[in-house]
């Protein structure tokens, strides 16, 4: 193909070490998590991002998005937590469709037990490597990457719920 724009050498090695590293660092933090608490780190997001919630309550839409997982990944999880004690799904006062994820006394314990070693975790693999000016440009460098996408993704959702609302589908939480 003539018009596809290859990357050089310097892109192409810069490309593989991104995703060679965020691979490692996710496995990583996966696996700590794991041994230190017995949960896989989108269990831990989805009791942080809560925790950050008003009311320690977020729509599950939300949710997924906030900690970039698909709907039906976040509910499987969202499930599992619910077994655990530690999350309760309830009906979403303002839409009927929706569900809302709502982070349990028991969960925020848990969460404030893990909190620690998980910060040590991503502290000791990812940000005791870096210098305070790599620190800032890896900052700088995830901003210009996500937020175009982030919007690109977001207008997609919101295009996908109209015509589904249009269809008279479900577009709402499940």
């Amino acid at each position: 193909m003539a018009d596809t724009r290859w990357l050089d050498d310097d892109e192409q090695r810069a490309w593989r070490a991104h995703v060679g590293s965020m691979a490692l660092l996710f496995d990583q933090l996966d696996e700590d998590l794991q041994r230190d608490a017995g949960i896989p780190h989108t269990y831990y997001l989805v009791l942080a991002m809560l925790s950050e919630a008003p009311e320690g309550s977020m729509r599950m839409t939300d949710l997924a998005e906030r900690i970039f997982s698909s709907r039906s990944r976040l509910s499987h999880a969202v499930s599992r937590l619910e077994e655990r004690g530690w999350v309760r799904r309830t009906a979403c006062s303002t839409d009927q469709r929706g569900q809302l994820a709502v982070l349990t006394e028991a969960g925020l314990s848990t969460l404030r037990a893990t909190a620690p070693r998980h910060v040590e975790s991503v502290r000791r693999h990812l940000f005791d490597r870096l210098t305070p000016e790599q620190v800032v440009q890896l900052r700088d460098i995830s901003e210009a990457v996500h937020g175009p996408l982030a919007a690109s993704r977001g207008a997609a959702e919101r295009d996908r719920r109209r015509r589904a609302k249009q269809a008279g589908g479900r577009a709402g939480d499940r």
